[in-house]
């Protein structure tokens, strides 16, 4: 970015997807990635986008602490911090056009799935170990696996502060895995390190808006409008990254 205006519009609209992220369910980086890789380059994307998920969960964790279920954080959270390693390893190695366009295609698929599916997933430990281990690898390669988290999740009909705390926690530990493999690969370069205590106050920010949004909005609508919003700017970086 080159204008403070730029910078200005950036944090706006990564509050936006905090707030979002947070009433959605899905996480704010189904929506932070797309909109932060107009802004940057999609490396520097996924190291910020693992900084401001670090502090983001760690305040879902603090502002939903009703409770969160230990036997489903083990079952999920093993496998997706394990496949977080792998996928933040494999992103030194895929070219840059590649990871935004198999970014773009995944959340445009996750987006339409979740719209156009009625159909809930069985409440197995296997479909927990799977989900935890897909949405962790997504989330080491392209920056985001929250909807298929989500989505294994909501089989299990959690309380919305337990679902919240229970995935923060989960992905508390895949953003930390991500976080020191792209700092080695040299993904968080000094000029986005005065970022970090900003996204910080964001993080911290939009959860609390999203916590009260979240008590006065019909979520099922919300997250339509989610949705809609996802497939539109993963259309639009498509388009940006073919031409």
């Amino acid at each position: 970015m080159n204008s403070i205006e730029e910078y200005v519009i950036f944090i706006l609209l990564a509050l936006l997807a905090e707030i979002i992220g947070t009433v959605s369910g899905f996480g704010s980086s189904i929506l932070f990635v797309p909109i932060a890789s107009i802004f940057f380059d999609i490396r520097i994307v996924l190291g910020i986008t693992a900084i401001f998920h670090l502090f983001s969960n760690v305040s879902k964790i603090m502002l939903f602490r009703k409770g969160f279920d230990k036997s489903i954080i083990i079952k999920m959270g093993i496998p997706a911090v394990l496949m977080v390693l792998i996928g933040a390893i494999l992103s030194k190695y895929i070219p840059e056009s590649g990871i935004e366009v198999f970014m773009s295609f995944v959340l445009i698929l996750l987006s339409v799935y979740l719209v156009v599916s009625k159909r809930v997933i069985e409440p197995s430990n296997q479909n927990l170990v799977i989900g935890g281990g897909i949405s962790g690898f997504l989330a080491g390669l392209i920056g985001t696996g929250g909807a298929i988290r989500g989505i294994a999740l909501s089989a299990f009909n959690l309380s919305k502060d337990v679902f919240i705390a229970t995935s923060a926690f989960i992905d508390l530990g895949v953003d930390s895995g991500r976080a020191i493999v792209y700092a080695l690969n040299g993904y968080v370069p000094k000029e986005t390190i005065l970022l970090v205590p900003i996204l910080i106050g964001i993080s911290v920010l939009g959860t609390w808006l999203g916590k009260l949004t979240l008590n006065r909005m019909n979520e099922d609508t919300f997250k339509y409008v989610v949705l809609g919003i996802i497939i539109l700017s993963s259309l639009v970086h498509i388009i940006k990254v073919l031409i």
